[in-house]
């Protein structure tokens, strides 16, 4: 500790920074969330010479980087030496000098650039999703019934490359076997796709491509407390938006001990799988129907599919399908069980063995092709899909979209400590509108 001497001793530095209104703001801050989950550092590790700085001093170092929007390590340290009230509260082990007016050498005490850098990719990101999960747990405590209803989105992150920097000359730019020098772990995937009307008539793709990674987030809405991100889960941006939702899936129910009843997303999550996740609960899965270019199959109440005349086929026995649900075998009502005679236009009919079918028969697919989209309950759940577009906001806000850093590892923990601000932020509104008194019922006699 730094010795008791001149005007800055140490009570006198004490006093000094319960009245900074920085450090007091971000005393605040850190108090909403439980430390308990960062280790001061490895107990199965060797430290030899001086105790190094606590672990949890550098994931605060790394709050303050996006709460006051620091676009890299150099911006930040700049910040913390001019702040040297703010070094001692997050936890810095100071270096003494009692020439100096604080007495110590914040220059000094501060990591370098590189330190910082290197901390900031080697952080566990087990660590920081279980501070992500504990302000869950936190809001859990105030909001009733949080999580019933829960929504998926994934966001694209750019790769800082100059790949895409459309104003750097870049021979081959989008050439998804030409990776990147400037990031190795990151990948080339469409960031939004339309359709496009051609001259004649035709229609042609276009995409936009995008060298980086992507954000999947699972998030909650409530109506008087507003957004609240359940967990969060990156991957290259080569990955398709169904990969994110499982285990975006498997850490909600980790999180919040149960299964939500309902979920939502947009097309990209149309999938049967994730239909089943609310098959099995009870629940529904306000997703849009992605018949990726097929006709919508018409079927009866009971999932049984229509031929093109409008006839219920029959089926004919069933079998496991190999993307693993139980399927069904439906042929041509005119031939089976007997023929009836009559005859029909189709192709199939004319070859002998009519028309066949092989619908998904598990829950999750029924529901998929059965769901009454125009229903009030349909849209009242789907209508919470915007909670990740506000999740999302509120993350680009904070710097997610664009991140100076070169690796993977970084992205996912910036990532993790971007939401862990948005939940603190949701927790500290929570606990205020709860604080507030109930306003008397109003009578009118």
């Amino acid at each position: 500790m730094i010795a008791d001497q001149g005007a800055f001793d140490e009570s006198t530095l004490a006093r000094l920074r319960d009245v900074d209104p920085i450090v007091q703001r971000y005393r605040a801050f850190f108090a909403v969330l439980d430390w308990s989950q960062v280790p001061e550092r490895d107990p199965h590790r060797a430290w030899p010479g001086s105790p190094p700085h606590p672990q949890a001093t550098y994931v605060k170092a790394l709050l303050v980087k996006l709460c006051e929007e620091k676009p890299s390590v150099t911006h930040l340290r700049r910040y913390l030496v001019e702040h040297p009230l703010l070094v001692l509260e997050l936890g810095f082990r100071p270096l003494k000098d009692p020439s100096q007016p604080y007495g110590f050498a914040v220059e000094q005490t501060v990591p370098c650039d590189r330190w910082l850098r290197e901390t900031q990719r080697r952080l566990p990101n087990t660590i920081l999703q279980g501070l992500l999960r504990e302000t869950v747990h936190a809001l859990q405590a105030e909001i009733a019934d949080l999580g019933e209803t829960v929504a998926f989105d994934v966001k694209h992150i750019f790769a800082w490359v100059k790949e895409n920097n459309p104003k750097a000359y870049v021979d081959a730019r989008f050439d998804p076997k030409r990776q990147p020098k400037g990031d190795p772990d990151c990948r080339l995937g469409v960031k939004r796709s339309s359709n496009q009307t051609q001259p004649d008539g035709t229609t042609k793709e276009r995409a936009e491509y995008v060298w980086g990674y992507g954000s999947g987030v699972a998030a909650a809405t409530h109506p008087r407390y507003g957004d609240i991100a359940l967990a969060e889960w990156t991957q290259p941006f080569n990955e398709t938006d169904t990969t994110y939702f499982h285990p975006l899936y498997q850490r909600v129910v980790a999180t919040l001990g149960q299964r939500p009843k309902n979920i939502t997303a947009d097309a990209a999550f149309d999938d049967w799988d994730i239909y089943q996740t609310c098959a099995d609960t009870g629940g529904l899965a306000a997703i849009p129907l992605n018949q990726r270019g097929h006709p919508e199959p018409k079927r009866l109440a009971d999932g049984t599919p229509c031929c093109e005349r409008g006839l219920a086929m029959v089926p004919t026995g069933s079998f496991l399908h190999t993307r693993g649900y139980q399927s069904q075998t439906f042929r041509c009502p005119l031939l089976v069980p007997v023929p009836t005679g009559e005859t029909c236009s189709h192709p199939q009919f004319a070859k002998g063995p009519g028309c066949y079918k092989y619908p998904n028969m598990e829950g999750g697919g029924l529901m998929r092709v059965l769901l009454d989209r125009q229903s009030d309950e349909y849209k009242a759940i789907y209508r919470q899909r915007t909670s990740d577009e506000r999740i999302n906001s509120q993350a680009k806000a904070l710097g997610i979209e664009r991140p100076m850093v070169r690796n993977a590892q970084s992205v996912a923990n910036l990532n993790t400590l971007t939401y862990v601000v948005i939940n603190v932020r949701a927790l500290r509104r929570v606990r205020t509108i709860n604080a507030m008194p109930t306003a008397p019922p109003i009578s009118l006699c």
